[in-house]
């Protein structure tokens, strides 16, 4: 399943999630070249954002085309379970 997580006047930043019995097959893939082609159709752009530490994200987000734009630090209050917050925000080429 891919869908819009968050949604601005310019982007949409798309969240993915894969069953675990059917990862591997290149669904998620599919789900993620067609919302970016909804999204593109509606006038805005696709953007991904993953911790750096994702690898399976990233490398579904560089598979799909994705490239790295920037890197960014993720503040967090109290307990966190990430020793660095580092994240990496993408958008499509």
């Amino acid at each position: 399943m891919a869908c819009t997580y968050i949604r601005g006047s310019r982007y949409e930043d798309i969240a993915v999630l894969t069953d675990p019995e059917h990862q591997r097959q290149h669904l998620a893939l599919a789900c993620v070249n067609a919302l970016c082609d909804d999204i593109e159709a509606r006038g805005c752009v696709p953007s991904w954002t993953c911790s750096r530490h994702n690898r399976p994200s990233r490398l579904l987000a560089w598979t799909a085309g994705f490239r790295l734009q920037r890197e960014y630090v993720h503040y967090t209050t109290g307990m966190f379970s990430v020793k660095n917050a580092s994240e990496f925000a993408r958008t499509r080429a």
